[in-house]
């Protein structure tokens, strides 16, 4: 890893990614942009089309970047939460996650940054599906099937988010610290229900912030219906668990 020292500023920008070398540079440069005073984490699964060697080599002379490398297939959920754990050892304020494709905007980070500097909130989320939210590019089907699992997900998890599937989101790195990531189960990309589940249980406060969810356009999707699934069985997991719990103790 490189450019191991503290934090001079309070913002972490988590980026996990896995051959993006068409993206990450274009991605870099316009996070740098949109928010100097942040520092960037880029977590990369050993990529075989050189995205984590030019992350290593352009931290070499950018203080603000900084690179993980790990063994290839560990999951994207082990990713962000290498990532939660790098902020809080390094004692930053915020860590802002995003995905790696430019289907976040890098300026919109500054709006989720903006309502986690002036508030208490835990967790700002960046929601397709509140007011001003949308998404671009994606065919009908595709639409209908993110509508309905994160009806599925806030019906069984009890969250207080309509966007529970999304990844971009800024979290209080303080409430991180709270959080038992020994008992996450979530390897993929049922992690990012799963965390906000975990947020809830720990009493955590959210908020969301409407952001256009733009397909991206240079590379692949690493999601399948394999992993769909495996999420959709999680998600009942952590849900039923609850409740079957909750009832054994007031019995």
């Amino acid at each position: 890893m490189s450019n191991d020292r503290p934090p001079s500023h309070t913002v972490l920008i988590a980026v996990a990614t896995f051959n993006e070398i068409d993206n990450l540079p274009l991605l870099v440069a316009e996070i740098l942009d949109a928010v100097p005073d942040a520092d960037i984490l880029v977590v990369d699964d050993d990529s075989p089309d050189g995205t984590g060697k030019w992350c290593q080599e352009f931290a070499a002379n950018e203080p603000r970047l900084s690179c993980m490398h790990r063994a290839r297939g560990a999951g994207l959920g082990t990713a962000v939460i290498a990532a939660m754990k790098y902020a809080i050892d390094r004692d930053y304020d915020l860590m802002v996650n995003l995905d790696a494709d430019f289907s976040h905007t890098p300026q919109k980070i500054v709006d989720l940054l903006a309502v986690a500097k002036t508030s208490d909130v835990d967790v700002v989320v960046g929601s397709r599906y509140v007011a001003g939210g949308g998404v671009q590019g994606w065919p009908l089907h595709r639409r209908f099937m993110s509508r309905g699992i994160n009806f599925y997900t806030r019906l069984l998890l009890g969250l207080p988010v309509r966007d529970c599937s999304g990844s971009f989101r800024c979290y209080r790195v303080a409430t991180l610290a709270r959080l038992d990531f020994d008992a996450i189960v979530s390897k993929g990309y049922s992690f990012f229900e799963e965390i906000l589940w975990r947020f809830r249980m720990a009493g955590a406060t959210f908020c969301e912030v409407p952001y256009v969810f733009v397909e991206r356009e240079r590379g692949y999707s690493k999601i399948n219906w394999r992993e769909a699934v495996r999420a959709l069985y999680l998600i009942a997991r952590l849900g039923l668990g609850s409740i079957f719990t909750s009832q054994s103790k007031s019995a």
